[in-house]
């Protein structure tokens, strides 16, 4: 038997453009959609809500359970909202959805996770047992809150920068109603 015989029809020439470093999953991930800051800020968002949340499920007693409930659900809403927003933004997702709806929602749910983790931090401080995994959720609840609130912070100065942009220099409120519509 000839080696070629044997060799050829198992051997690829030319693996082709889809082969190289960013095969397989790597491919369909991109991270630079969302500028650096922002990166980090949605990778620290992750992190702490989760960390929060492990370290309020290994809580195993309490005596006002309400304000740990509540911590227990908005920490693991954080979490996933902010995962599901990652995932939008690193997948090729992003381009089957409208980019405009994508930011919007990303500023909205930013904001509201922000507020609710911040609430249920504060109301989670007022009923905790003092234990240290109860302080560690606090103070991982507190850090994600104020990353989200710092995110949305960074959107909303965003924003106003765009539409400072978008205004004309010159035209004023005034001279732009007594212009005619034609001229």
């Amino acid at each position: 038997m000839e080696n070629g015989a044997v060799y050829s029809p198992t051997t690829e020439e030319d693996p082709g453009p889809a082969r190289g470093p960013r095969s397989g999953l790597a491919a369909y991930f991109f991270l630079d959609r969302l500028p650096g800051p922002r990166r980090v800020l949605k990778g620290l968002q992750l992190l702490l809500s989760l960390l929060a949340f492990i370290c309020e499920e290994v809580v195993s007693q309490c005596t006002l359970c309400g304000g740990l409930y509540f911590f227990e659900f908005v920490s693991c809403s954080a979490f996933l909202l902010s995962l599901l927003i990652l995932i939008v933004y690193c997948t090729p997702l992003y381009e089957r959805v409208d980019t405009t709806k994508v930011k919007s929602s990303d500023f909205y749910i930013t904001l509201g996770t922000g507020c609710v983790f911040l609430l249920a931090s504060i109301i989670f401080v007022s009923t905790h047992d003092r234990t240290s995994a109860e302080i560690a959720a606090i103070v991982f609840g507190f850090l994600a809150s104020f990353m989200f609130l710092l995110d949305f912070a960074i959107m909303l100065y965003e924003k106003r920068q765009e539409s400072q942009l978008r205004k004309p220099e010159n035209t004023t409120r005034a001279e732009a109603l007594t212009e005619p519509l034609n001229a």
